[in-house]
């Protein structure tokens, strides 16, 4: 799944925080209720407009970005 595929980023909604393409779910919800301790199936329980594919989608992608060789890039333009 592409990235343009699975995110949204408008102004319009939810004052233009990234969420899962058609919802009004925000991406960091995902990764906030794992730092929780829910999986990800409840997670798809408490937000089922996400489906378990963009759940895992939005994992394996934060896994590239995090394991990449230019982290310390990616790191110095997100700060």
């Amino acid at each position: 799944m592409e990235l343009k595929d699975l995110i949204n980023i408008d102004s319009g909604v939810l004052g233009g925080q990234t969420v899962f393409k058609g919802t009004r779910v925000p991406v960091e919800t995902l990764f906030d209720h794992l730092e929780a301790g829910v999986s990800i199936d409840e997670f798809i329980e408490d937000f089922p407009t996400v489906t378990k594919e963009q759940a895992i989608a939005a994992l394996e992608i934060a896994n590239k970005l995090m394991t990449s060789k230019n982290v310390a890039k990616l790191y110095e333009t997100a700060a």
